[in-house]
């Protein structure tokens, strides 16, 4: 029987502690690096650090069995999957220190045969470029240690499934890493394995989210156009969407999560000029979020008039999207932030988060009850058929009425 490789995976974010956790239900040592003290602590204890279905399940069961353990460092592996964050920097240039930190700590820990994997969401080019990282501190390694990237598609709150079970781009330097990282995801992905090259893989990746990016953009103005309009936006889309070609996404507060709000501005940087659309859809969805803020406050300002005194605003939702805790790029907590610091009396509700986080967080029934305005900003599950007096002011910008 072949030996099953031993993995190394540096981040245990969103994406890195499933991924780890799915390839150590396999059977294979997985050892887990991230560089916050009280993940590591937190993992070791078989318990885990954010919210996905199924997950603490999981990793339980792997930490018991011995395949799944955390630490701070890396260690010689055959196997190393790069899942550090990608932000960007001002003007939206992408910042690589996070991914590039990550290689350089396992620089160390390269032996003949080994194979990097990175999986963070990158520029064009970003593998050829941790590849000359690689060889120029260890020379002696060129030909011997192989690179690929393989971005995730996956949906928060069904990763477990969508790692598994979805089809992968999978990309090396050379057709060895390709099959050889190929060999690797067979361990653990039931999906279709496509074979390409490291920069089309890269570009793929920001593809997808710059596609989605423009389809919300789309939804998002027809959204303003049909308010200017006096035109039920939910309605005119589903009756749209009747036509057997037209399939137009619902509206929302803005757009988040660390990958369609930020990897189109990875193509955008480096291709300024031939990519005039996926700029102007970037810009479109976080233009919506500026118009929900002023939504708000002009409802407010017309309360105060109104009734001689300020508004209680209770914003229902901070997360990205609905029913999981991950505030990354947030348009929904970008709301809420702006209204606080803008003086305004702001109720913060995020079911989602089991404990507060820098803000003071209160419960849906507390928040219906004491708010004079209810803006609904995430369609959560727990925000549906909830009873809401007639004489509260609601503004729903996801369509939860």
């Amino acid at each position: 029987m072949k030996k099953k490789p031993s993995v190394v995976m540096m981040g245990l974010g969103y994406i890195g502690l499933p991924t780890a956790a799915l390839i150590a239900s396999r059977r294979l040592k997985v050892t887990g690096v991230d560089i916050r003290e009280n993940v590591v602590e937190t993992i070791n204890k078989g318990q885990i650090h954010i919210v996905e279905p199924d997950l603490d399940g999981l990793v339980h069961k792997v930490v018991k069995e011995g395949n799944l353990r955390a630490t701070m460092k890396p260690v010689v592996s055959d196997v190393y999957l790069i899942a550090v964050p990608t932000p960007f920097k001002e003007n939206h240039e992408p910042d690589l220190s996070y991914v590039a930190s990550a290689v350089k700590s396992i620089i160390p820990t390269l032996t003949k045969g080994a194979l990097v994997i990175l999986e963070s969401t990158s520029p064009v080019g970003t593998t050829r470029k941790m590849e000359k990282l690689i060889f120029e501190t260890r020379p002696e390694l060129k030909g011997n240690v192989f690179l690929a990237y393989c971005p995730e598609r996956v949906l928060p709150g069904n990763i477990l499934y969508e790692l598994k079970h979805n089809d992968r781009a999978i990309g090396g330097i050379d057709e060895i890493s390709t099959e050889k990282a190929i060999s690797f995801y067979k361990h653990f992905v039931t999906g279709e394995l496509h074979p390409t090259n490291a920069k089309t893989a890269e570009m793929v990746k920001l593809v997808e989210n710059a596609s989605r990016d423009n389809q919300i953009a789309f939804a998002n103005e027809l959204s303003i156009i049909c308010d200017k309009a006096d035109i039920n936006v939910w309605e005119m889309i589903a009756l749209a969407n009747k036509h057997p070609r037209v399939n137009i996404l619902n509206p929302g507060t803005g757009v988040g999560g660390h990958c369609i709000a930020v990897d189109p501005w990875f193509i955008v940087s480096e291709f300024p000029k031939e990519s005039s659309l996926i700029r102007k859809s970037r810009e479109t969805n976080t233009y919506k979020t500026e118009w929900v803020i002023e939504k708000i406050k002009n409802k407010a300002l017309a309360f105060k008039i109104e009734v001689g005194r300020d508004a209680v605003i209770a914003c229902m939702g901070l997360a990205f999207k609905p029913d999981i805790d991950d505030l990354r790029e947030s348009p929904a907590l970008l709301v809420n932030d702006t209204l606080i610091s803008e003086g305004f009396n702001v109720l913060s509700v995020e079911p989602n988060l089991e404990k507060e986080f820098k803000r003071k967080l209160i419960s849906t029934t507390e928040a219906i009850k004491q708010a004079d305005i209810i803006v609904f900003l995430v369609a959560h599950k727990q925000f549906k058929n909830l009873t809401i007096s007639e004489n509260k002011n609601v503004l729903d910008f996801v369509g939860l009425k």
